[in-house]
């Protein structure tokens, strides 16, 4: 199934975000941290050119804590932001964000002037929470749902920073599907316009490639070392055998599948399933090659398309 969700209030949002930027002195950038890659909205980048940046790897917790020390190895190398793991689990930590602000503008120390930020991110990646976290009480409105966010706001934080909320924002087309998944499967793609069993097969198909461990322990059912996750067939008959695992069955002992899908969905976002990462920095690369030749690919196919229309005019 190919996913692409972009309602107008994003459109609306994507526009307010680009009036507001002019009077801002810094961005924070709040991404999942079990999607890091996918959860960067190539639009906001572009949006947010070289404006001052704080990119927050936010529900570190939920994450795969090696997985997350390489990403912030690799941000440190390519990116002009500055990255943090940050979780709810540990306010402490969040509670620091107006420090790592002011840190980027000594010259504030003197002047006394406000520091203006923005933040930002895609739907459901923890704004709302690291916001309600550092200003220590309720102001953003929570949920698991992408989309709960859906005016600006400006919020007076400590140490003299002002912050102002956005909604949740994606992309119009989502070239890389496997993002386009993974988030969905994170919660930032609304959930009625999604497959449940496309995203449960594409998560049971990744926990078998990279954590076998979380199946077995949550569904105590071993895979044999040869277990194709690429079968699709295979990976579906598991699906089959972790829903009666957990006693999902209908009349004739027939797998529950619908509830389970949910349920499976479910229990990654919440964390259940262990600590997992949905990305690594090499599947970036990999999957960054993978979808520019696609889209060369596709200019190709329409050049050619074009030339053949000129040529049958003439």
């Amino acid at each position: 199934m190919t996913i692409n969700w972009f309602p107008g209030h994003m459109h609306k949002a994507q526009k307010d975000i680009r009036a507001l930027l002019p009077e801002v002195d810094l961005v924070i950038e709040v991404l999942d941290a079990r999607l890091p890659y996918s959860s960067q909205n190539p639009l906001l980048a572009k949006i947010r050119g070289h404006k001052p940046t704080i990119q927050l790897l936010n529900k570190a917790d939920l994450a795969d804590a090696e997985v997350t020390g390489q990403w912030l190895q690799a941000f440190a190398q390519v990116n002009q932001a500055r990255a943090y793991a940050v979780s709810q689990s540990e306010p402490a930590v969040m509670k620091q964000i107006p420090d790592w602000c002011r840190a980027m503008f000594p010259e504030r120390e003197v002047n006394k002037k406000p520091i203006q930020v923005l933040i930002m991110g895609v739907p459901n990646a923890g704004k709302s929470t690291v916001i309600n976290v550092i200003a220590e009480r309720g102001i953003a409105t929570t949920g698991d749902e992408a989309a709960v966010t859906k005016r600006q706001q400006r919020i007076k934080l400590p140490k003299n920073v002002i912050l102002h909320d956005t909604p949740g924002v994606l992309w119009p087309r989502f070239d890389n599907q496997y993002s386009a998944h993974r988030l969905a499967i994170a919660g930032s793609i609304k959930s009625s316009v999604v497959d449940m069993a496309d995203l449960a097969h594409f998560l049971t198909a990744f926990l078998v490639a990279h954590y076998p461990e979380a199946i077995h322990e949550r569904f105590q059912i071993s895979l044999d070392d040869q277990f194709d996750a690429s079968d699709e067939m295979a990976v579906y008959e598991l699906m089959e055998e972790m829903a009666k695992a957990r006693h999902f069955v209908k009349a004739g002992n027939q797998a529950d599948m619908e509830r389970f899908y949910r349920q499976l969905i479910t229990e990654f976002r919440q964390g259940q399933l262990g600590r997992i990462s949905l990305e690594t920095p090499a599947m970036q690369t990999a999957e960054v090659a993978e979808v520019e030749q696609m889209l060369a690919e596709k200019a190709a196919k329409k050049e050619a398309r074009k030339a053949r229309f000129k040529n049958k005019q003439r």
